[in-house]
């Protein structure tokens, strides 16, 4: 069974949205065809305070959208050459958003959104199919990394609050001007082999 996540899956904190967006489908259409890739790594920003976050200076016209509702792309450009994927998160006001850090078989955000031909086209606009890029819940029971455990299963230890070597979290990547409190949070999540 396949469900789009809606607008309201997003309006949580950026941190619970990103642990929750781990074995999902970033799923794009292109040229007649559906790509559909389960998310593997994201990291959260969330707030004003959020010294790693672009709204921690406050609203521009290039971080505008992460005020605005969530569930909407936000997609910027990067050292001239890259583009990154971002879903706005939380309550309209709040500025939120997780960066879709990698998916299966694509690691790092701009080999995804190359691979997905992922550009500005799509900043400011609703995940959802008339876009061509959104998000499903496949509610796969089976979803097997390297045959040792479902998605499933390892989302559900993970909310109880049991350490599982699947699903990873640290500070999130190349965040160091964020000074040492906020380029330490542990708000980068992701999956890796199981052992």
């Amino acid at each position: 069974m396949q469900a789009i996540l809606t607008p309201e899956f997003f309006e949580q904190s950026a941190v619970k949205v990103a642990k929750n967006l781990l074995g999902k489908f970033l799923v794009r259409r292109w040229r007649g065809k559906e790509i559909a890739l389960m998310i593997t790594d994201v990291e959260a920003y969330h707030g004003f305070e959020d010294k790693a976050s672009h709204a921690a200076r406050g609203l521009t016209l290039r971080n505008k959208i992460m005020f605005g509702k969530a569930g909407y792309w936000y997609v910027y450009f990067i050292y001239g050459t890259h583009w990154m994927l971002n879903i706005v998160t939380g309550k309209k006001g709040t500025p939120s958003a997780v960066l879709i850090r990698g998916v299966k078989g694509f690691n790092g955000p701009a080999k995804l959104t190359k691979a997905l031909h992922i550009d500005k086209s799509f900043n400011e606009k609703l995940a959802n199919k008339k876009t061509s890029l959104w998000i499903e819940d496949r509610e796969l029971k089976e979803i097997n990394l390297h045959g040792r455990i479902c998605i499933a299963e390892v989302r559900r230890l993970a909310d109880e609050g049991a350490p599982f070597a699947c699903i990873k979290k640290g500070p999130r990547i190349g965040v160091d001007y964020a000074g040492p409190v906020w380029s330490k949070k542990h708000w980068r999540f992701y999956l890796e082999d199981c052992q």
